[in-house]
């Protein structure tokens, strides 16, 4: 049985865990380790003190400057915390089971934290893609073992459906075109949602890749036949709407 999490909790903590994926997005694609060390100025190099490091409020209340050298503070890390605290907020309103709340909530911020990534740096971490596909299987066996083995043919399937489609693409095209990342989310996504939601999640993602493409273009993007898109966001968010709204999507939707 999952431990209910309290939703105002979630989302107090939300801000917080979106300061610390902004250290994962950061250090990861840089091969870096992810420590526990005083926060400095990326400007002066000065330390930070604990009052500076209050997620969004240390960024209003300094007026989005160090207050030693006066440089702007990155965007990107108010950014984070948003989408962190939007990711809580989400799971919140459309989870109807308060013990599944923490779940959901793990799930949308690795999946925040691989689309980030991979959208800056065109890459999906291993760290976090398999210990998220281990997950799935884990939370599946503790509250519904007895589906346990189609989920397990899901994560198997997600994972050689992508590798064999990034083979033949690479003997036709000569190039890569998919990612070893973008199977290992997929994988994850059939450990989570089980086998049957594969081609879903697979459909869904492509449409959001031609929206986005259409955006980029529409943008400025110069979009070609080789211009290359990270296919990891799409996937992420099919894998979190399919989790949290998949019912309501093919029921109702009318779209899948």
């Amino acid at each position: 049985m999952l431990v209910p999490l309290s939703w105002p909790i979630v989302l107090v903590a939300a801000p917080f865990i979106g300061s610390f994926l902004g250290v994962l997005i950061r250090r990861l694609p840089d091969g870096r380790p992810v420590s526990i060390a005083r926060s400095q100025c990326e400007a002066c190099g000065a330390t930070l003190t604990a009052s500076e490091l209050v997620p969004l409020g240390s960024y209003v209340l300094q007026r989005g400057r160090c207050r030693r050298c006066g440089a702007a503070i990155d965007p990107f890390h108010p950014a984070i915390e948003v989408a962190a605290f939007a990711i809580a907020l989400w799971a919140v309103l459309a989870e109807t089971d308060p013990s599944r709340l923490w779940v959901d909530c793990l799930l949308g911020w690795t999946l925040l934290t691989l689309s980030w990534i991979d959208w800056r740096w065109m890459r999906l971490p291993d760290v976090l893609t398999l210990p998220l596909l281990l997950v799935g299987l884990l939370i599946v066996l503790a509250t519904q073992p007895g589906t346990m083995t189609e989920h397990a043919a899901g994560a198997a399937a997600g994972y050689l459906a992508l590798r064999g489609v990034a083979w033949c693409y690479r003997k036709v095209r000569g190039r890569e075109g998919i990612g070893a990342g973008d199977a290992k989310l997929l994988g994850a996504a059939g450990a989570w949602l089980g086998l049957a939601w594969l081609p879903y999640v697979v459909l869904l993602a492509a449409l959001l890749g031609l929206v986005a493409a259409a955006w980029l273009a529409m943008a400025g993007r110069r979009m070609r036949a080789d211009t290359a898109l990270p296919f990891g966001p799409c996937l992420a968010l099919a894998f979190w709407l399919l989790w949290l709204h998949g019912d309501w999507l093919m029921n109702n939707g009318g779209v899948l």
